[in-house]
């Protein structure tokens, strides 16, 4: 594999095989909304993308070298018990969990409204 400034670069089927998880490109729309919106207040700075076996994660900082404010994660094992979705605070706690992505994601837009004096 070639190297380039210290990363190893692999192919594309080997990062996407089939036991990872994934989020898919119109997920992926609805979190990249929603963040941008959050940049564009000055809420969030950075975010990381993780892809396991049993899940995947967006990650979600105020500064590059912090530990994350949120984390989206997908497991699609959940989809029939507890929801696929969920949204988890710095603390590890669960703010909103359920199958579909843009409700659960509500918990952090309530961030964005703020009172007008």
């Amino acid at each position: 594999m070639p190297q380039v400034w210290g990363m190893s670069f692999q192919p594309v089927s080997q990062i996407s095989s089939p036991e990872t998880v994934a989020f898919h490109r119109t997920e992926l729309a609805v979190v990249l909304s929603l963040y941008g919106r959050m940049v564009a207040a000055g809420e969030w700075r950075d975010y990381g993308i993780s892809s396991l076996r049993d899940l995947a994660v967006f990650s979600i900082f105020r500064r590059t070298a912090e530990h994350p404010l949120y984390r989206i994660e997908k497991r699609p094992k959940l989809r029939a018990k507890q929801g696929q979705y969920a949204v988890i605070g710095m603390d590890g706690q669960i703010l909103k969990r359920g199958n579909d992505l843009k409700q659960v994601l509500r918990v952090l837009e309530r961030k964005l409204i703020r009172a007008v004096d």
